[in-house]
């Protein structure tokens, strides 16, 4: 299979970040304009969010090409049209998928309505997304595709059915692309996908601490997120104990496995008293999907 060559920075490239305008998403956006990128596209769905923390970018490191476009990622359309926008300037070469929705509690109370939200926006944006911009990825300048998947899309966890069937579709979509780009050839383009547990973004409030898994930190988790995907890392989790998870998981007899996770490590407990981010109030753009120069 082909190697891609290991990217210093994104220096003079085209980075686009979904659910920009907050938590790590904010954090990435940070850090291409850190590294010069040539332009820096950020969507999310909050258009006053989105405006604050372009305004953000811009005061902090004079960054002249930072783009928004406000997109419902839950809506196919909204996802083509913008990409369509995105791709019409200069093209993409970064694609980080980023943006989440989560879901804690008990199946048999999740709605539709929450059930087909964190598909579309966990499982479904990021497949719609990428197809959208693949046939131009990693041809005329080095690529990248950064997926934030989750260490529950690799365990099973009460309340949290939902959430982590959306993030294991997500993983196991992100992985076999990259098998299927590493055997085409002409293309320096590679796919990392990442699996942290939880990340003190809000967006896991309530969350119960697991045995020898602290809250992770949301800047050391972005920072090793971003260095994964200029190496060209297939995939990560962390921390280590995801790693020794999969290995418990793997040799020991099912019931063994749940007895452990639930008494030992608390893995089956850590959703019990989730709460969750407060949710923004979202301001809708006057026209959605359209791409705005943050001054």
């Amino acid at each position: 299979m082909a190697r891609t060559q290991v990217l210093e920075s994104v220096h003079g490239l085209t980075v686009l970040i979904t659910g920009a305008a907050q938590g790590m998403g904010e954090l990435f956006a940070r850090r291409a304009c850190a590294e010069h990128a040539a332009r820096v596209v950020l969507w999310d769905l909050n258009a006053q969010l989105l405006e604050e923390t372009a305004g953000k970018l811009c005061a902090a490191f004079g960054h002249e090409s930072v783009e928004t476009q406000v997109v419902d990622l839950a809506d196919p359309a909204q996802i083509a049209e913008a990409a369509s926008q995105a791709l019409s300037a200069r093209g993409i070469d970064v694609l980080v998928n980023n943006a989440g929705v989560v879901t804690g509690k008990p199946f048999a109370q999740h709605s539709t309505g929450q059930i087909s939200s964190a598909m579309a926006v966990n499982a479904l944006a990021p497949m719609y997304l990428t197809h959208a911009l693949l046939p131009q990825l990693g041809l005329q300048r080095p690529g990248r595709i950064l997926t934030i998947a989750s260490a529950a899309a690799l365990v099973s966890n009460p309340n949290m059915s939902v959430y982590a069937a959306s993030k294991a579709a997500a993983a196991s979509f992100s992985d076999s692309l990259r098998l299927e780009l590493e055997r085409e050839p002409g293309r320096n383009l590679a796919v990392t996908t990442f699996c942290p547990t939880y990340v003190d973004t809000g967006m896991f409030a309530g969350a119960r601490r697991m045995l020898f898994t602290p809250l992770l930190e949301k800047q050391q988790v972005a920072d090793r997120a971003w260095d994964a995907m200029l190496r060209a890392t297939p995939m990560v989790l962390l921390p280590w104990t995801s790693k020794l998870g999969q290995a418990l998981r793997g040799v020991l007899p099912r019931a063994a496995w749940d007895l452990l996770a639930e008494k030992v490590l608390g893995i089956y407990h850590s959703m019990d008293d989730f709460s969750g981010r407060t949710p923004a109030v979202v301001q809708p753009a006057a026209d959605p999907g359209r791409g705005t120069a943050a001054d």
